[in-house]
């Protein structure tokens, strides 16, 4: 059971249906005027928690998770829509007795503005407040959840970018054989016969007179001549190595960022964003 002493605990409890799936969140709670006991609990549901439902906390239980109400979540999700303006009049009342199907809220009962619920917030019971003072002390009905104060905060989205270092490629050196072709003209030298005749002279007439006057004989002579050598040698030309330099280029990054508008709303006939 839940009362006037735990209410504190419940406002921004995540608050869980009889089969424990999670509702929304506890945004505030509705006091019957007559018992002084918690009645109703608002519970913010829907995408991004826009959308409040009255669901019963009479027989809710608190644990350390949060709030567990004795209802389903489809059954608050088709709740009866009604604005969570601090305070409940004798029909609104009746019509969430009856559709949750609670012993309640009778006839008698819901004539007077003594037996409607009023919002914990302040302990007021009339119908006709317009400015109201939330748990905050701030004048206005608290909209946001329990962690509102006075102001509004606007935020949005900022672009950070850096980078990060990744490997792209990989190149490796690599050694192999290739053959071709080299002409080169060498000058080579060969010996060649060449007959030789001479008269006879006084000054050869002795060598020319040695021997028989007439006679057969030989005389030869040794031609060379030159060959071309072919001798190949292996020899170091050069050293290779791979090596890595930084190229910086420029590169466009596009993102969409949000950001929060604030609209004021019947401040003067118009309305201002700022």
């Amino acid at each position: 059971m839940i009362g006037t002493d735990t209410i504190s605990r419940v406002i921004g409890q995540d608050v869980y249906d009889e089969a424990g799936e999670k509702i929304g969140s506890a945004s505030e709670v509705y006091l019957d005027d007559e018992t002084g006991q918690p009645e109703w609990v608002t519970v913010r549901t829907g995408l991004f928690g826009t959308k409040e439902s009255f669901v019963p906390i009479r027989d809710a239980d608190l644990t350390n998770d949060g709030v567990r109400v004795p209802v389903t979540k489809a059954r608050v999700k088709d709740a009866p829509k009604i604005d969570t303006d601090g305070h409940l009049s004798p029909q609104e009342e009746q019509e969430l007795y009856a559709y949750y199907g609670l012993g309640g809220g009778s006839d008698a009962g819901m004539q007077t503005d003594t037996t409607t619920t009023g919002m914990v917030d302040t302990g007021r019971t009339d119908t006709a407040r317009t400015d109201m003072t939330n748990e905050h002390g701030t004048v206005g009905h608290d909209t946001s959840g329990p962690t509102t104060d006075n102001a509004m905060t606007r935020s949005e989205e900022r672009l950070s970018v850096g980078t990060r270092s990744e490997e792209v490629g990989r190149a490796r050196l690599r050694k192999y054989v290739v053959s071709e072709n080299v002409t080169e003209t060498v000058p080579v030298a060969r010996e060649e016969v060449r007959v030789e005749r001479e008269p006879i002279t006084e000054a050869n007439a002795g060598n020319a007179m040695d021997g028989p006057a007439i006679s057969e004989e030989e005389h030869e002579v040794t031609l060379h001549a030159e060959r071309p050598v072919v001798a190949k040698e292996a020899v170091p030309v050069e050293r290779v190595r791979l090596d890595t330099e930084t190229v910086t280029e420029q590169v466009q990054v596009d993102e969409t960022l949000r950001k929060e508008e604030i609209e004021v709303d019947g401040a003067t006939d118009t309305d201002r964003r700022v």
